[in-house]
């Protein structure tokens, strides 16, 4: 009954406020070598706007590709410089907007904002109607071909994962209740922790075949292109594996028949990983209390290190926060799973 009462409020919430391709709150970094009244008034009309927000100022080129390595960007506007002088001359002044495009549907709607916005700065401020103003130039850093593949694959890698590891451990335990063979355990000289890491055991090696598949063919059959490191993205993986197979575990340890667990890891795991890990949808466009509930979504944090690690081919220390995250959700789901297993051997 809560499953069948809960699930539409479930979707109503997320279809209504998280689903949406709209972008907003996206990170916005400005450079701008000779600051001038011009400059000042389109760097305000874009912190203005309720689709930017502006999150730094840098002061030379070179530090584009660390405000993007660092998340402080997920776009850069760089006014050329000497821009207002240039503004007034005929070949017009230059601007780049540099955002990125390993999520193609972020930069293309990032481009088509920034346009609007310079577009309305200019038919309210251009100097005469014979100069041609502002010269947008577009560099799409990380997917220049703006392949889709390369922002849904990282993403699908995520849910695949979890889907099925959680799936999978979700009956172990609960199998045994129903068989009748728990009593056999119970009674058995075992401790309980390697109960449940030997639920785990096999799972994970089966969980290791479909990470190694994937990865075949998103390298040989979507052409995406291996940047980082094979070690540490499979080090990561790894550790998402283990917290995916924590959580069916965890949901195995708190119902009591096969076919509950398969609806609370199929149904009511599905629509926040969809939802709420910005695999498909922005998390930054949800509102806040649909933001701080994706943090305790696993895949949010997994999918988050793969892009950094296999699209923009960043170091792995650049990476440290996702990899804490996923260890702490492992060693805590694989504790309160423990702690339910002890109570019913009471």
């Amino acid at each position: 009954m809560l499953i069948l009462l809960g699930i539409p409020i479930m979707q109503m919430i997320l279809f209504g406020f998280a689903i949406s391709t709209e972008v907003k709150n996206v990170k916005v970094a400005i450079l701008d070598p000779t600051p001038s009244e011009e400059t000042r008034q389109i760097t305000e009309r874009i912190g203005k706007s309720e689709y930017f927000v502006i999150t730094s100022y840098i002061s030379d080129i070179n530090e584009i590709d660390l405000a993007f390595k660092r998340y402080k960007a997920d776009a850069v506007v760089a006014f050329s410089p000497h821009f207002a002088e240039n503004l007034y001359k005929l070949e017009g002044a230059q601007l780049m907007l540099i955002p990125d495009a390993s999520d193609t549907n972020l930069s293309t709607t990032v481009n088509m904002y920034m346009n609007g916005i310079i577009g309305s700065y200019l038919s309210e401020n251009k100097p005469t109607a014979n100069m041609p103003g502002v010269t947008a130039n577009i560099r799409m850093l990380y997917n220049p071909q703006m392949k889709s593949s390369y922002n849904f694959v990282p993403g699908i890698m995520g849910f695949i994962l979890m889907m099925i590891c959680a799936m999978m451990t979700s009956i172990a335990i609960v199998r045994e209740k129903e068989m009748g063979t728990m009593e056999v355990l119970l009674v058995s000289p075992v401790k309980p922790i390697y109960i449940i890491l030997s639920k785990m055991i096999p799972y994970f090696t089966i969980s290791c075949i479909n990470f190694a598949t994937i990865m075949v063919l998103s390298v040989f059959l979507l052409d995406i292109p291996m940047v980082g490191s094979i070690f540490w993205i499979s080090v990561i993986s790894l550790i998402f594996i283990t917290t995916s197979l924590s959580l069916g575990l965890l949901i195995s340890t708190l119902t009591d028949s096969q076919m509950a667990a398969m609806l609370v890891s199929g149904a009511v795991l599905m629509l926040p990983v969809i939802a709420l890990s910005g695999m498909i949808f922005p998390v930054e466009s949800m509102p806040w209390t649909l933001q701080l509930l994706s943090h305790i979504v696993p895949a949010k944090w997994y999918i988050a290190a793969i892009k950094k690690l296999m699209i923009e081919g960043l170091p792995v220390g650049y990476v440290m926060k996702e990899l804490g995250i996923l260890l702490v959700m492992t060693l805590l789901l694989i504790g309160v799973s423990l702690k339910k297993f002890k109570n019913r051997l009471a």
